[in-house]
């Protein structure tokens, strides 16, 4: 069989996603465009004998609207046959062209894939695309006549039903924050960060942030239709231990094991296995734990046998309650800070966590890595790869 091969994979530092941000100057197709030029450029590759790019984007409206994959694919000087399409799985999106890619690749649809992915925040806000789409007047109210919850209950509902307390959030929150900085300082990123503008290191990390200080947040859905709906919730997500609103772009070269060594490319990890699934749309953010099992049981490998975990911190009760039920050991568990710390730039965070779990593979002498992410919707994607 074919294998599908990472080559390389970078991304920019995470800018903070509002007005001010180290990456808020730049329009979205320019910062998607400079992780696809230096893609190129770091491997000595004649961009021509790319078969496709497919990026992720979860809000396409604005600046990030009309396929913004082919207008960065031109921005970045690629020739005009060079295509590219761009995909949601809402903040999944980049992992799921990863998946596309590598398996376009196994199926010798492509030589040569580039998955990448793309969000401005601070340009394009958040449900800027999202005018009239209401989903509780929608047809899912015949399904769902309770009506569907944003992401923040759903994280409170989990927090509650899985007995996690706001202490237990706070300390996993501040150690991410204490996880990235001293990765960050130990030169740890560097192979895989593409300077953007001025921006050179992620400006979402806090190296200060201690589990003390974030206790004095305030929780940041609580209202008063939301106390009366749901009495048994304690309140706990506030804003420090939730992703920050990003900015950012990466990419992932990927290609046929066969195609790497005939261009003399040093294949960095192998594609090993994939899975997306749904589950329950209110409780919204567990997929990760069906995903991984289907992951996990498609090549005969338990927990384990993995050597890191990537689990997306949209909010740290989704790692915690994945670690809980699959048993996983924590000292693997987003071993150099999450997405509390790094960012969330939603359609780019896929490929930003596959970059910063390869690295952590080669730097730790690791076999196999996992990665998931939870998605609006009930969804999930897990991908295992093996470094090489």
């Amino acid at each position: 069989m074919t294998s599908a091969v990472i080559v390389d994979v970078v991304r920019t530092p995470s800018g903070k996603g509002k007005p001010g941000g180290g990456l808020s100057d730049i329009h979205p197709a320019t910062l998607l465009a400079e992780v696809l030029r230096t893609l190129i450029e770091r491997n000595d590759l004649d961009p021509a004998l790319v078969d496709d790019v497919i990026g992720g984007c979860v809000t396409q409206s604005g600046e990030q609207a009309l396929n913004i994959s082919r207008t960065a694919v031109l921005a970045a000087g690629f020739p005009e046959s060079v295509p590219a399409t761009t995909v949601d799985r809402q903040c999944g999106s980049s992992q799921q062209a990863a998946h596309f890619a590598a398996q376009g690749v196994i199926a010798r649809a492509y030589d040569i894939a580039i998955a990448c992915g793309v969000e401005s925040m601070s340009r394009v806000p958040m449900f800027s695309n999202a005018q009239g789409a209401d989903a509780n007047r929608g047809p899912l109210v015949d399904r769902f006549p309770e009506g569907i919850i944003g992401q923040g209950i759903s994280a409170e509902i989990i927090t509650q039903r899985w007995k996690l307390d706001r202490e237990t959030l706070d300390a996993f929150a501040a150690r991410s924050h204490r996880l990235a900085a001293e990765t960050a300082a130990a030169g740890g990123f560097d192979n895989e960060l593409v300077p953007a503008g001025t921006l050179t290191a992620d400006e979402t990390i806090r190296p200060s942030t201690s589990a003390e200080g974030l206790a004095g947040l305030r929780p940041a859905f609580a209202d008063d239709e939301f106390e009366a709906r749901f009495p048994e919730i304690e309140w706990s997500i506030t804003p420090g231990n939730s992703s920050p609103l990003t900015d950012g772009a990466s990419a992932a070269l990927i290609m046929s094991e066969e195609k790497a060594n005939a261009l003399g490319l040093r294949p960095r990890a192998r594609f090993h296995s994939f899975a997306v699934t749904g589950d329950d749309p209110l409780l919204m953010l567990t997929a990760v734990i069906p995903a991984t099992r289907k992951a996990l049981a498609r090549v005969g490998l338990t927990i384990d046998d993995i050597d890191a975990y990537e689990v997306n911190e949209a909010f740290a009760p989704v790692p915690l309650v994945w670690q809980h039920d699959l048993d996983a050991d924590p000292a693997k568990l987003n071993p150099r800070g999450g997405a509390i710390a790094l960012g969330h730039p939603l359609g780019a965070s896929g490929t930003r966590i596959l970059a910063t779990l390869v690295n952590h593979l080669e730097q730790s002498e690791g076999r196999y890595g996992l990665m998931t992410m939870c998605e609006a919707g009930g969804l999930a994607n897990a991908t295992i790869i093996e470094r090489l």
